[in-house]
């Protein structure tokens, strides 16, 4: 397969994410949605590290990378969200008014 069927997929990937994230009032939605958007990083690591420099590993090192801060953001933004569902009984982004007076 060619290089720009894999960066297509990436951009229609990423652009979900980020409309995700746009119009998202849900803080489990919005988190989603940045998974989405870092699996669209992740696919274009990958698909240019395969058609740059085939015998490298180095986008799929930078992958890896990705997908472990990935999975760290995750726990701790849902440990944040449980917290905050805790006190406020809802989830609603428009609701967090935590920091302010």
């Amino acid at each position: 397969m060619q290089l720009q069927y894999f960066l297509l997929l990436a951009a229609a990937l990423f652009s979900i994410g980020i409309y995700g994230l746009v119009t998202s009032r849900n803080a489990v939605r919005v988190l989603m949605s940045i998974e989405l958007m870092l699996n669209a990083v992740n696919l274009n690591l990958l698909a240019f590290s395969s058609f740059l420099d085939p015998q490298g590993i180095k986008g799929q090192v930078f992958a890896v990378f990705v997908i472990t801060v990935a999975a760290a953001e995750a726990a701790v933004g849902l440990a944040i969200i449980l917290s905050i569902y805790r006190n406020r009984d809802t989830v609603d982004m428009e609701q967090f008014n935590l920091l302010k007076w």
